[in-house]
């Protein structure tokens, strides 16, 4: 009896914490390796969270000068620290050009590549899919 309570208990508490749990995505089951993207903008939230980073961008349309909110998805956050960053290395206000691929449904959404920082340092921020150092297929043109 006590043993089947026990059970009970730790699959109750299995169901409960997975509850909270995100499903990983493959690059191309979201992101369109055929749709480079470059976007020049100013940074206007920085989101350190797993799976990934998240950079949110205002970026000048051309050439209506509308500006457009933009989602760049980056590297996960144990990654980008073996890289050198930390939270301090780019705030709101940062300007930054940012290349990489954007989403198969259209929203302004992309997944990063590459980061200009003002200073001219250009720095790898992507997470998987084309473009990461260890991918050897180039994107379909």
């Amino acid at each position: 009896m006590r043993s089947k309570w026990l059970l009970a208990v730790i699959g109750m508490g299995l169901c409960v914490s997975s509850s909270g749990v995100h499903a990983h995505h493959a690059f191309a089951a979201e992101f369109d390796a055929t749709k480079p993207v470059t976007l020049k903008g100013t940074v206007t939230q920085v989101d350190w969270v797993n799976p990934h980073i998240w950079i949110h961008l205002d970026v000048k349309e051309e050439p209506s000068g509308k500006v457009v909110s933009w989602m760049v998805e980056w590297g996960a956050p144990n990654a980008m620290f073996r890289r050198g960053w930390n939270k301090e290395s780019i705030v709101p206000g940062t300007q930054v050009t940012v290349d990489g691929y954007r989403a198969k449904n259209g929203d302004n959404k992309a997944n990063g590549k590459d980061v200009l920082l003002p200073d001219g340092r250009k720095l790898f921020v992507g997470s998987s899919g084309t473009g990461a150092p260890y991918d050897t297929k180039a994107p379909a043109k």
